[in-house]
Parts: structure tokens; C-alpha cells; sequence
């Protein structure tokens, strides 16, 4: 009977998004709407992940090994409704700096630049230049991540983006591997338009999450350094529901720090970006003008990831 009301509650649901889909939709409290549907997937996701599991724990054979399995599942749906009530809440603050529209960003080809002029007959962002062959390397502890500008371009969404190789790796090997993508447009601002990532363990692929395309299923571009940034900009970088939520806003437009591939003495732009995905994981990030990034401390730990050298 469980079964057979939630499906027909799922089914009232959609015939009703359908009956507001036929006419004029409201576009009232589409943010907080959002925060709202993907609190209800991520609840679906807990059961479902719990009841898989369960199954998987019938069928181990020996008795002492599946109670084990048991009471390591007892935890989980109460761990996993409290993380989707932090991620709802955390949307719900985002929807608060952003207002209640719909996301759905302008994004078309006439009001970008082509990637390959930037550094050239096109200024580059003074706090993000995506300029054609410059390659960044930044070092955290043992990791070190590299970042190439291919001077390659990819079309997405009918837009030009500049192909962008960034590559995690610790004692030589590969953490993660993602090939973003960038845009410019006309007023100097950077926007995401997407990445396809794979993290790695012992040399094999183990996820592609975050993954993600601008124009594909819902997904929508973002920002990620505007062409004139104010102190409370708050915008966000990406967007595909339950998948890619990071978001920014500007703290400073007079930040000071030091790494060894570069510095600012009160001209950084300072942004804290975080993600619903995981509430309460914060990161500080530091634009030097003419340089980019320089810089990302995470207060919670403390950890620095520091830019060691650019070069052209």
C-alpha cells in the first residue's frame, strides 16, 4: 500500500508541474521551489541507497559478517535525511542572496568574444586571463595541479569556450583529470560553461560527479570572475541540479597575499565559493590583476593551495 501511495503522489506531482506547464507559469519563488524538488529527490536517494543495501546485506552467507552489514546500515537514513535538510537550507541561503527567478542566464554567441583573440585584439579579465597556451601549476602539500589554457575551442550551447586541461596529481599520480571549459563576453566577465572530470584511484576512473555540460539536460553556465566585480556580488558558477552547484560571492576588491608564483598588495579581488552539495565546506580564493589565481585557503583546515609559477 506504502508503495502504491507514493507512486500516486509522484504522479499528482508531475500532472500538476504538466497543468502549470500548459499555461503561464509562475515564476514566484522558483529559487527556493528548486531547493525544494531536489530535497525530495535527495530523501528518494537516501531510501533507495538504504534499501539496496539492504538487499545486498541478505545475501551474505555468514551470519557474524551480515549483522555487521546490518548495523552499519542503521545510521543511514537518519545520517542521510539530516544532509539533505543541510542542503536544502544551504540552497535556501543562496536564494536569499539571489532572489526568487528562475536561473536560466543569457547565453548566447553574440555577446562572447572568440577565445582565441583573448591576449590579443581582446583585453583578457585582469583577475581571470584565459589566455591561449599559459599553464599554471599550483602545489597543496604533495599535490600539485596543473592548469593549461589548449588554445583550443569548443562550441557549447552555440558558444565559443576555451578548452582548459587541469590535472591533480600526488607523488606523480593522477587524482583527478577534468577538462573545463571557458567563455568571455563582451564586458570582459569569465563564465563556466562546464566540465568533464574523472577522479582516479591507483590509476583507474572511479567518478565523473560534476560533470556537466551548459545547454545539456537543464544544465546552465555560470559565472566565474566578473568584468567588474563590486564587494556582495553574489552569482553562481554553475548550475546542474544535484550535480554542479558551486557558487561566489565577493568579499574584497582590496585583498593582500603572497604565493610564490605571485602576490597583490590590496588589488586582489577575494571571493568565498562554496556548494550546496556540501554544506559548511568553504574555500577563499585570491585574484591577483594580470595574474588570476594565486591563492585558495580553506579556513576550516586551514590548508593553502598556492600558485608556484605561470608560464606563457
Amino acid at each position: 500500500m506504502k508503495i502504491v501511495l507514493i507512486g500516486l503522489a509522484l504522479a499528482a506531482a508531475v500532472a500538476g508541474q504538466a497543468a502549470n506547464a500548459g499555461g503561464s507559469p509562475p515564476k514566484e519563488r522558483a529559487c527556493s521551489k528548486t531547493a525544494s524538488a531536489a530535497h525530495s529527490a535527495c530523501l528518494y536517494d537516501v531510501l533507495d541507497t538504504f534499501w539496496i543495501n539492504t538487499g545486498k546485506c541478505k545475501n551474505t552467507a555468514d551470519a557474524t559478517e551480515r549483522a555487521a552489514c546490518f548495523e552499519d546500515l542503521r545510521s543511514t537514513p537518519r545520517e542521510g535525511r539530516e544532509e539533505c535538510q543541510d542542503q536544502k537550507e544551504a540552497r535556501l541561503d543562496l536564494c536569499e542572496d539571489l532572489g526568487e527567478s528562475p536561473y536560466d542566464p543569457v547565453f548566447e554567441a553574440s555577446n562572447f568574444v572568440n577565445p582565441a583573440d583573448i591576449g590579443g585584439s581582446v583585453a583578457p579579465n585582469p583577475w581571470l586571463p584565459i589566455i591561449p597556451g599559459q599553464t599554471q601549476i599550483y602545489r597543496s602539500g604533495a599535490e600539485e595541479v596543473t592548469v593549461h589554457i589548449t588554445g583550443e575551442v569548443k562550441v557549447i550551447d552555440g558558444v565559443p569556450c576555451a578548452v582548459v586541461i587541469d590535472t591533480s596529481r600526488e607523488n606523480g599520480e593522477v587524482l583527478e583529470d577534468t577538462v573545463d571549459w571557458f567563455a568571455q563576453d563582451l564586458q570582459g566577465t569569465v563564465w563556466y560553461c562546464g566540465e568533464s572530470t574523472a577522479e582516479y584511484e591507483e590509476g583507474r576512473p572511479v567518478s565523473v560527479d560534476g560533470s556537466f555540460e551548459a545547454g545539456v539536460d537543464g544544465a546552465r553556465p555560470g559565472i566565474v570572475m566578473k568584468g567588474a566585480p563590486m564587494v556582495g556580488d553574489t552569482y553562481r558558477q554553475e548550475f546542474d541540479l544535484g550535480n554542479a552547484e558551486d557558487a561566489a560571492e565577493v568579499l574584497s576588491l582590496t585583498g593582500s597575499a603572497t604565493a610564490p608564483g605571485g602576490r597583490c598588495t590590496s588589488t586582489c579581488v577575494v571571493t568565498e565559493e562554496s556548494t550546496a552539495l556540501e554544506p559548511g565546506v568553504v574555500e577563499k580564493k585570491y585574484y591577483a590583476p594580470g595574474i588570476g589565481l594565486i591563492l585558495v585557503v580553506k579556513p576550516a583546515s586551514g590548508t593553502r593551495e598556492e600558485l608556484i609559477q605561470t608560464t606563457n
